[in-house]
């Protein structure tokens, strides 16, 4: 059975956005400071990555192991809904008060809250992994206590406020194990814990 992981591109002090959505060419460095080429999704959202070795492997591996996606529809509706498809290819499902009314069939709106959002992600991932998003859809399942791995890509920069990858969790402390992987690329140190349950 696959794992659900949150896992986000951060600064140091710990946002994964800056403030007003500014910031990402500093968090994203990283996607294009190597010289591996990694293309990632079809036609219509092809990116064109070149990573350092280490950053491309995780990268490729994530890819692999992810058979679904949970996001906001703040995330939806700020990527355009990725123009149809998500990058990765795989489905997502999208936790939203207000499911729009015309949509691609690559995306699953859930408006019974977190549990079901994930529980539905994890239908769909056909026994892979399940991924979240940052921000609030990370910080709801780790209150729910459905995330068993963290994974950050450190990025070294201070953007001095904006979206924090977790916000207030109203049952922190959450213990965390690890690092149990750290790996180095460019610009970027790759973290992974693993979330204790209780």
């Amino acid at each position: 059975m696959g794992k659900v992981v949150a896992g986000a591109s951060m600064s140091l002090d710990g946002y994964v956005a800056g403030p007003d959505q500014t910031g990402f060419d500093h968090l994203f460095t990283w996607y294009n400071n190597g010289d591996v080429e990694m293309p990632v999704g079809g036609e219509g959202t092809r990116l064109d990555l070149k990573m350092s070795a280490v950053s491309a492997k995780l990268f490729a591996d994530m890819i692999a192991s992810t058979g679904a996606l949970v996001v906001g529809r703040f995330l939806y509706d700020q990527t355009n809904a990725w123009n149809g498809q998500h990058p990765m290819q795989c489905p997502v499902v999208v936790l939203t008060h207000n499911p729009p009314e015309q949509h691609s069939e690559h995306f699953v709106f859930v408006t019974e809250g977190i549990e079901a959002a994930v529980a539905k992600a994890k239908e769909l991932a056909g026994g892979k992994d399940v991924g979240l998003n940052s921000g609030t859809i990370t910080r709801q399942a780790l209150q729910a206590g459905l995330v068993d791995e963290i994974e950050v890509d450190l990025v070294p920069v201070i953007l001095g406020g904006g979206t924090p990858f977790f916000g207030e969790v109203t049952n922190a402390p959450v213990k965390l194990t690890g690092p149990v992987s750290v790996r180095e690329g460019i610009d970027v140190t790759h973290l992974r814990y693993l979330v204790t349950k209780a």
